[in-house]
């Protein structure tokens, strides 16, 4: 929220002329320190190129450009004029003077309100004739009472920043978007003001389009500055660390073209590009173009001008929230950061900043827009790194979701008919993550490179890619019947009807595995030598429950309860708890449905329930403890859960952040309670081993639970004492670390020593190696999510229990996760699922 204390509220003031009421509200801002005095030039000589006066008495002398550098932080001030003051040359009358110091995109919601306020007469009259200052500060910045910081000083430019370091770049592919986006994020959290320099270019460290223009690649030695010699520490670290890619991973390089696998032997023409995706189709050939946006320069009237970028980024921004969730969920966290980054791009302060100079320029909103992206686009370009060059495309792609909102056009499609190859000049992220299976067999572009986003979308799919194969590719006809080889990075056109034939059994021997896979799903999760290891399905809802059990779920190892309030603005009653937990166990039809209580906190937020935000969530009142702390929520769920239970007993009930003995009898107190009111009858109980006191204290609580469920996730960041949602450290955070595998052990011990049993449903059950791992050391049920079932079972039917209990005996003695890794890579082939 933009400030507006008292002391930049000059309340009855007089003005001899323009020129005298814009120096009075120049000193204002410079008085606070919100400006160097030399701001005031700036604002003098933008009159001259455009008439600040915005209609009903009301102007806004801001700066040029080119005086930017003076504002130290965004801010504006008020003059008011009771008498007036003329403005223009068609003798325009000004009551209110506001002065703008547009530091960064936070003056659009001043905009917006002008908006408002100039459309409001009586409004209007109140405020340029009101001896109240908080009148004026609410209608400008909805603040009611005067901002707490009057007597901060002004954050110093980016150039004296005081303290400084020099770092060298470790990230395989240079400072791209996604560390980039890393490195922004950190810096916001810390409140810190941080620059980079290289050379003689300099960039703010929120800025990720000036972080990317400097080209960064691997090995660069450059400066960091900060605000504070704490925050130049943590972001020195961080980006010592890599910012959260994978230092340990090779420098990419251009895939090398290698004699194909197979090859036909009689086609029309063969077009030879850089592999970025395996996978061989068959298909018809259509090209396509993402339509020509055609901009043109409207001037208007620079508020609603304001008010339209605001929507179109606002619109633009959800839009991108809700491709990052459909991406998570359907292709995993690895992919939805690729469009995190755009989130970034987005929100860029330099693109908004410059876009807001040009419209209060005059210009367009669409205009202004695409020529301060497209500036960008071409620095980008320009680089020399083929990698960071090819983040021009996630530009571009912000860049084209936010102008189809300037100029009001519709959802952007491809094409029209059924799955083709898809021809183009190049392809966004938002284009493959859009069209997906169901619209692309696989693609081939004339431009791109391997390591583009949409390469490593195009991977995550199952698409078979072609990149950089050459302008000619657009010459090529729709409908031309054609053999893409992903691995090979061949495009065959007009196959002989003997290629065909010999693409089709190609094509049968790659799918047999998979398929394989797919057709064994419903047998019992067992070892080769048929040990059995039951594969259960982590899911929300009941809606969830038949295609878990299509893809071969045994049961519900984990039903999320938390969804039901997380999906919704309200909490649910708890006949709407009772409906849903009714439904999912008649959905199992007698497999075993574990219902986990409600796990809220940590990275786990529900607005609507008033929570006081905790410094460091995930030790704070989360999970159990919450459930404690609000019995209006925990005591409906408790009864919601035992009315299904009277009629289910496939129903189990598990306690989420369970950390001593006595929270654990708490918890089964209460719910004993609820049995005894409601006439239910014993339910089995269960507890989550999600931090190290749970799994030390294990030989006491298997003698009161009656199973175990280990999350892996957090006992992992518990255990290595790294959040698994920090940018930095999240890669690391990995349960195949000793350390966490010795506590599953203990677990496991505990369980067995009392005849109960143990499961997984942390992310660790899903990865192939981690479910060799858990097997041998004991864990007999795998819960993870519905995708990943066939291929889960597919593993272990591999492997003959004894084998893997001699692996995971070996794992316990490693020195890290990564050696772990390959020790199950040497032992059964298996690398990093």
């Amino acid at each position: 929220m933009t400030e507006l204390p008292d002391r930049l509220i000059q309340l009855g003031a007089q003005a001899t002329s323009k020129d005298d009421a814009i120096t009075q509200v120049a000193a204002l801002l410079s008085g606070a320190g919100y400006t160097d005095p030399a701001y005031l030039q700036g604002m003098l000589t933008r009159e001259t190129q455009a008439n600040t006066y915005l209609g009903s008495g009301i102007a806004i002398p801001h700066g040029t450009p080119d005086t930017r550098h003076l504002i130290h932080r965004t801010g504006l001030a008020v003059l008011q004029l009771p008498q007036g003051v003329t403005w223009g040359e068609g003798g325009e009358q000004v009551r209110l003077v506001i002065g703008i110091a547009a530091a960064s995109d936070e003056h659009l919601d001043i905009l917006r309100r002008l908006t408002r306020v100039l459309s409001d007469d009586d409004l209007v009259e109140r405020l340029s004739v009101t001896r109240d200052p908080a009148q004026l500060r609410a209608a400008l910045t909805g603040q009611s009472a005067p901002a707490a910081t009057a007597t901060q000083p002004a954050v110093p430019a980016a150039s004296v920043l005081p303290f400084s370091a020099q770092v060298t770049l470790p990230n395989p592919l240079g400072m791209h978007a996604r560390p980039g986006t890393a490195l922004a994020s950190l810096v916001r959290r810390l409140g810190a003001r941080v620059q980079l320099t290289h050379g003689d270019r300099s960039a703010d460290a929120l800025r990720l389009m000036e972080l990317l223009s400097l080209g960064l690649t691997r090995g660069a030695t450059f400066t960091v500055s900060a605000d504070s010699e704490q925050a130049l520490r943590a972001v020195t670290d961080a980006i010592r660390a890599g910012l959260g890619d994978d230092l340990s991973a090779p420098v990419a390089a251009p895939a090398a073209r290698r004699e194909p696998d197979w090859q036909p032997t009689q086609v029309g023409a063969t077009i030879e590009g850089v592999p970025a995706a395996d996978g061989l189709v068959i298909g018809e050939t259509r090209q396509y173009a993402a339509r020509q946006l055609t901009v043109t320069d409207t001037p208007g009237e620079p508020l609603a001008a304001a008010t339209q970028l605001d929507q179109a980024l606002t619109a633009a921004g959800r839009e991108l929230d809700q491709t990052i969730t459909a991406t998570r969920e359907r292709y995993g966290a690895d992919k939805a950061a690729i469009f995190e980054a755009h989130r970034e791009l987005l929100s860029d302060e330099g693109i908004v900043q410059d876009t807001v100079a040009l419209i209060l320029d005059g210009h367009g909103a669409a205009w202004a827009y695409q020529q301060v992206t497209q500036d960008r686009v071409s620095q980008l370009q320009r680089l020399d790194d083929p990698t960071l060059a090819a983040r021009a495309v996630d530009l571009g792609d912000v860049q084209r979701r936010v102008l189809r909102r300037l100029l009001n056009l519709g959802e952007e499609s491809a094409y029209e008919g059924g799955p083709a190859i898809l021809l183009a000049p190049d392809l966004t992220p938002s284009d493959t993550a859009r069209l997906g299976p169901d619209a692309l067999l696989g693609f081939v572009t004339a431009q791109g490179g391997p390591t583009s986003h949409t390469a490593i979308i195009a991977r995550g799919l199952g698409l078979p890619a072609v990149v950089a194969a050459g302008t000619g590719l657009l010459d090529v006809p729709d409908g031309t019947p054609a053999i893409l080889d992903g691995s090979a990075g061949r495009l065959y056109l007009n196959p002989s009807d003997t290629d065909l034939q010999s693409a089709r059994a190609r094509q049968a021997a790659l799918n047999a595995e998979r398929e394989q896979a797919r057709a064994a799903r419903h047998q019992p999760g067992a070892t080769r030598d048929g040990a059995p290891v039951e594969i259960a399905a982590n899911i929300n809802r009941a809606a969830d429950a038949p295609a878990a059990l299509d893809a071969g779920a045994q049961g519900v190892g984990l039903m999320r309860t938390e969804f039901l309030f997380l999906e919704r603005d309200s909490v649910p009653t708890e006949d709407e708890q009772e409906r849903e937990y009714r439904a999912m166990a008649q959905a199992m039809d007698g497999r075993p449905l574990i219902i986990r209580t409600l796990d809220i906190g940590g990275d786990k937020e529900v607005p609507y329930l008033g929570l006081e935000r905790e410094d460091n969530s995930f030790l704070g009142l989360r999970g159990i403890r919450l459930c404690f702390e609000r019995p209006d929520l925990f005591m409906p769920q408790l009864r919601a859960v035992a009315r299904v239970a009277k009629d289910h007993p496939n129903v189990h009930v598990m306690f989420p952040m369970i950390s001593t003995l006595e929270d654990f009898l708490r918890a089964r107190a209460l719910l004993d309670g609820v049995r005894e009111e409601l006439g239910v009858g014993r339910i089995p109980l269960g507890v989550m081993i999600e931090v190290p006191s749970a799994a030390l204290l294990a030989p006491l609580l298997a003698a009161e639970v009656d199973f175990f469920s280990v999350g892996t996730n957090d006992l992992t960041q518990y255990t290595l004492a790294m959040d698994r949602l920090h940018p930095q450290l999240a890669r690391q955070t990995d349960a195949m670390h000793p350390a966490v595998l010795q506590l599953i052990k203990l677990t496991v011990d505990a369980a067995e020593a009392h005849g109960r049993w143990v499961g997984v449903c942390g992310g660790a059950a899903g990865d192939e190696v981690g479910a060799l791992i858990l097997t041998g050391l004991g864990v007999r049920e795998l819960s993870v999510s519905p995708p990943q079932i066939p291929a889960v079972k597919a593993a272990l039917r591999q492997h003959d229990l004894p084998a893997l209990r001699a692996l995971a005996a070996q794992a316990l003695a490693q020195p890290n996760a990564e050696a772990v890794r390959a020790l199950v890579h040497a032992g059964t082939g298996k690398g990093r699922a």
